[in-house]
């Protein structure tokens, strides 16, 4: 790991860099630890299989109308928002100005009037919102993995708070991490166990975990089928190799919740 080598070096100093092949851009902080990935002959798909299970909140939650994501990295999540959820104004949230200074490499939209990067902390930029969001997204990593100020009960709890009656977080965690399990348990008392679902992608480390404000994910259980008939192609696209798992998972919310009544 960078900090090995650095450890007093603060997130917010590290320059990233890009590894590109034929196919693809990547950016590293670590040539062993990849943060994001590009396609060239489509920069707007999610390549990476994780940022295509967080996308599951569109079943939570299918017509955000504003979102805001912690973390930049080379915005693949901002990006396939802005591009597929038109309706949704959104905001981003990175801590790392070198970062931010390699947007025009990731093809990551100019501000406008519906998206914008913030330089900021995003623990900081929670605590202190007024504003609310439909959709939370949180996927903020440095070189030395998940930033504590994005795992402690009071930054989920600042989550919980600025979104919406019918709003969704989804968290990005490692889930070979030795904090993991703590991490979800923190989750789960914020938001309580029937509101949380716990999904592990594919093919890497990554655990995605969906919280709803509204509560139980009994009532989108018993409506799967409609929420998934009535998102866009493209998003059915994205989640075709997801989104067995996530109806698992409410499924089995469902009949423990049915068994416990």
């Amino acid at each position: 790991m960078l900090n090995d080598f650095f450890p007093f070096i603060a997130p917010d100093k590290v320059r990233p860099f890009v590894y590109e092949d034929g196919h693809t851009v990547a950016m590293h902080f670590d040539i062993s630890a990849m943060q994001s990935r590009m396609r060239r002959d489509d920069p707007y798909r999610l390549d990476l299989e994780y940022t295509r299970t967080m996308m599951g909140c569109l079943l939570l939650q299918p017509a955000p109308q504003s979102i805001l994501a912690i973390g930049l990295g080379g915005g693949s999540l901002p990006k396939y928002c802005y591009r597929h959820v038109p309706a949704a104004d959104i905001t981003v949230v990175e801590i790392n100005p070198h970062v931010i200074q390699m947007r025009d490499t990731f093809l990551v939209p100019a501000d406008d009037h519906r998206f914008r990067v913030v330089c900021d902390d995003g623990a900081s930029f929670v605590a202190a919102a007024k504003h609310r969001y439909d959709v939370v997204l949180v996927d903020g990593f440095t070189y030395d993995g998940q930033p504590e100020q994005l795992c402690t009960p009071d930054f989920y709890a600042a989550c919980r708070s600025v979104l919406s009656a019918t709003g969704v977080m989804a968290v990005n965690l490692h889930r070979k991490g030795p904090t993991c399990e703590a991490l979800c348990d923190r989750i789960v008392r914020c938001f309580g166990e029937d509101a949380v679902l716990l999904v592990p992608a594919s093919g890497g480390s990554n655990l995605v975990a969906l919280a709803a404000k509204a509560g139980s994910l009994r009532s989108i259980a018993s409506e799967f089928n409609r929420r998934w008939d009535g998102l866009a192609a493209v998003h059915q696209q994205t989640l075709r190799s997801s989104v067995w798992r996530i109806e698992r998972g409410l499924l089995t919310h469902s009949q423990l919740a049915t068994h416990s009544d």
